[in-house]
């Protein structure tokens, strides 16, 4: 018999620990994500410290808890990569040897943009690295007289697009979306996710994106711990970003977050529910508000707001429960530039029936995750898959 049912995996974006051994060769030498907040702007994060995140590794203004809850570990990224997909796809088993294409520095291909204008019949705009708010304020006065479409990426790998919901219509978008996920398929265009931008509003001020945001994203390259639990007839529950980030493989349920408070206050009601499986929940707002616009008094809040719903989290888990809370990559808000950052992770795992607790081995692999998930319910890791169970070392 499996020692839980319900397993919830929590990934808070980007919240790195510290560079990886090859961080230089991606411009990220000494970075330290969840270290330069801590020193900095200073972190009160008493459920986090009740979890070790204190006694994972030095942190000014966290100290060690001295009887820490659960296990811990810091995890390193095996693909040569620091995007979300790549970092998700890891946790539930899939490498990733052939990192996804960013244009950050050059903006679009003309090629590229020639033949979406052809295939959507709309001129482009813009096609540059842009914040989403700052691009609104530039060019949708311009969208909206014209009818033309604003294009723009980011420091991550993607092609978004934005539309008024009024003027441009959100089907149109949506039309005008799938047909730049279907272009960016070539591998010389191909980014990890195309992303629609609906917004409203009809002049510089008022403009405000909407929750009718939806993502393109690749389906993941092989079978996912998450196809295996489905497979199976367990339940996958998918909260924020993890439906797109998968692409809705694997997943039995999927719920949208406007926002990681709101995401945690849907897991603190499925923690109400009963179901036999996964929970897998993405908080987006520590990387898009505030790491990518290098804002660390707003990411330390962030964590704050964060640790206060985790406080009501917990008490909602039983002896058939297992937490796990980790992050995808890094994304340094004392750094330059306004890329991700190449960063180990955190892993914290708790269950109130775990009778132990302490600080396990460097990991070589985010995969650790989704073969610790398949462990516990009897599965069979898929062909290919990496990553190790930890089960065994949490007793």
């Amino acid at each position: 018999m499996n020692r839980f049912d319900r397993i919830f995996v929590v990934v808070l974006d980007s919240v790195g620990t510290g560079a990886m051994p090859d961080a230089a060769d991606y411009g990220d030498a000494g970075t330290d994500t969840l270290g330069h907040i801590a020193s900095t702007v200073g972190l009160k994060i008493p459920n986090l410290a009740k979890l070790g995140i204190g006694n994972l590794r030095p942190l000014a203004t966290v100290p060690p808890a001295p009887a820490p809850m659960g296990y811990r570990a810091i995890l390193r990224e095996r693909s040569p990569a620091k995007d979300t997909l790549t970092g998700h796809w890891e946790m539930m088993g899939i490498l990733t040897t052939k990192p996804f294409k960013t244009f950050t520095d050059t903006g679009f291909p003309p090629e590229l943009i020639a033949e979406l204008e052809r295939r959507t019949g709309r001129k482009c705009i813009g096609n540059k690295a842009a914040s989403g708010t700052e691009i609104l304020e530039e060019l949708a006065p311009e969208e909206i007289a014209t009818g033309h479409m604003i294009v723009y990426t980011s420091a991550d790998s993607v092609l978004q697009i934005c539309g008024n919901e009024e003027t441009f219509g959100l089907e149109e978008l949506y039309r005008c979306c799938a047909i730049a996920r279907e272009l960016t398929m070539r591998d010389e265009w191909r980014v990890g996710r195309v992303i629609a931008r609906p917004y409203v509003g009809r002049k510089p001020g008022e403009f405000k994106r909407t929750a009718n945001r939806h993502d393109y994203a690749l389906p993941p390259t092989g079978v996912t711990a998450m196809d295996v639990m489905k497979q199976a007839g367990l339940d996958v529950i998918a909260v924020g970003k993890i439906n797109d980030i998968f692409d809705g493989h694997g997943v039995t349920r999927a719920m949208k977050s406007k926002s990681s408070v709101q995401g945690m206050e849907q897991t603190i009601q499925i923690a109400d529910e009963a179901f036999r499986g996964l929970c897998y929940v993405n908080l987006v707002d520590f990387d898009a508000l505030w790491g990518h616009r290098r804002d660390p008094v707003g990411y330390a809040g962030e964590l704050e707001r964060f640790d206060e719903k985790l406080g009501q989290l917990l008490p909602k888990l039983g002896g058939r429960d297992l937490l796990i809370l980790t992050a995808d990559h890094g994304n340094d808000p004392t750094h330059t530039g306004t890329d991700h950052t190449r960063e180990k992770v955190p892993f914290l795992a708790w269950s109130p029936a775990m009778t132990g607790g302490g600080q396990l081995p460097e990991q070589d692999s985010f995969g650790v995750i989704g073969a610790t998930m398949l462990e516990n319910f009897g599965l069979p890791m898929p062909e290919g898959a990496i990553g190790t169970s930890l089960l065994h070392l949490m007793p």
